[in-house]
C-alpha cells in the first residue's frame, strides 16, 4: 500500500470518529435531559380536583312558573293557534304500586270525549238500574266466555259484588293485564252500578304507562290563559290523589296506601319545548 492510500485511509477514520463524538454529544445534550426530567416530574403530579357542584338534572335551568311556559309554548306557536297544550305527569313508581288510572272532568275539555262502551255483570234489580243509566251491555256469567273469545268487546267493565268470584277466573288472565277487570279498588265493583254509570257521564279517562308517566292533552293555545292554568291545576289535583300525595278526604286514613311520589310536571306543545314547571 502507499504512503498516500495510507494518510487517505488514516483521513477517513478520524472523518467518522469526530462525526460519531458529535452525535454523541447532541443525543446527551443538557436540553434534551431538562426535557425528559421536566416529563417525569409532570406525571407524579396528582390532578386537580374540582370543587363545583354538578347539577343533580339539566331540567333544574329550565324551570318556570306555569303562566311563563304558557306564554312561552303561545309565543312559539304563533302560527299555529289551534295546538294542544300536552300535561306530562312523571311519578316514582315505587316497587308494588299500581299504574295511576282515573278519570276527569276538566273545566274546559279541550277536545270531544270519547264515549265508553260498558259491559255490566248484574242481575235482578241491578241490572235492571244500569240498563237505564246507559250500560251497553248487561248480563250475568254467560257473557265471560264471549268476552274472553274478544266476540264481545268493551272499554269499561262493571260487576256486582255477588258476581265477581263467578266471572275472576275466567277473565282475570283475559281483563287484569289491559287494566279492565272490575275491582274494588278502582270502583268497578259496587253494589251501585247504576249510580257510577251516571257519575262517568261527561268524565274521560286517564293513565299511565308502565313507568308511571302520564301524558293527556290539557288544553287548546288559543284558549285564555286562565282557562289553562285552571284546567293544569284541577288535573294535577286528580293525579294526586289517585296517587296518594293528596289525601281523599280529611276524614280517611291513609297511611297504609303507598304513595307514588310526582317528580315531574311538564308542559308541552306540538312545536314548542318541554317546560318543567316550579310551581305545581
Amino acid at each position: 500500500m502507499s504512503l498516500l492510500q495510507l494518510r487517505s485511509l488514516r483521513s477517513a477514520a478520524a472523518l467518522a470518529k469526530r462525526s460519531q463524538l458529535s452525535l454523541r454529544d447532541f443525543s446527551t445534550s443538557n436540553v434534551i435531559w431538562a426535557r425528559q426530567a421536566k416529563k417525569s416530574a409532570g406525571a407524579t403530579r396528582k390532578p386537580r380536583t374540582s370543587n363545583k357542584t354538578v347539577k343533580s338534572s339539566i331540567y333544574d335551568a329550565e324551570k318556570m312558573t306555569l303562566t311563563d311556559a304558557i306564554h312561552v309554548l303561545r309565543a312559539v306557536e304563533v302560527g299555529s293557534p289551534n295546538a294542544t297544550y300536552e300535561l306530562t305527569i312523571k311519578t316514582a313508581m315505587p316497587r308494588g304500586a299500581a299504574i295511576p288510572k282515573g278519570r276527569v272532568s276538566l273545566p274546559r275539555e279541550p277536545k270531544a270525549k270519547a264515549k265508553d262502551k260498558i259491559l255490566v255483570f248484574a242481575d235482578g234489580k241491578a241490572a235492571e238500574a244500569a240498563k237505564k243509566a246507559g250500560a251497553d251491555i248487561v248480563g250475568g256469567p254467560e257473557l265471560a266466555e264471549a268476552v274472553a273469545s274478544g266476540r264481545i268487546q268493551a272499554t269499561l267493565f262493571l260487576s256486582t259484588p255477588s258476581l265477581i268470584k263467578a266471572i275472576s277466573q275466567r277473565l282475570g288472565r283475559v281483563l287484569g293485564p289491559r287494566g279492565l277487570m272490575p275491582s274494588e279498588r278502582r270502583g268497578t265493583v259496587t253494589e251501585d252500578v247504576a249510580g257510577y254509570i251516571r257519575r262517568l257521564q261527561g268524565t274521560t279517562e286517564w293513565k299511565g304507562d308502565k313507568t308511571g308517566t302520564i301524558r293527556t292533552p290539557i288544553a287548546k293555545l288559543d284558549y285564555p290563559v286562565e282557562d289553562v292554568v285552571k284546567n293544569v291545576r284541577h288535573f294535577i289535583s286528580v293525579v294526586k290523589r289517585a296517587t296518594g300525595n293528596q289525601p281523599q278526604s280529611a276524614d280517611k286514613d291513609q297511611s297504609s296506601k303507598p304513595v307514588n311520589a310526582i317528580h315531574k310536571v311538564i308542559i308541552s306543545s306540538r312545536q314548542g319545548p318541554g317546560i318543567l314547571i316550579a310551581d305545581l
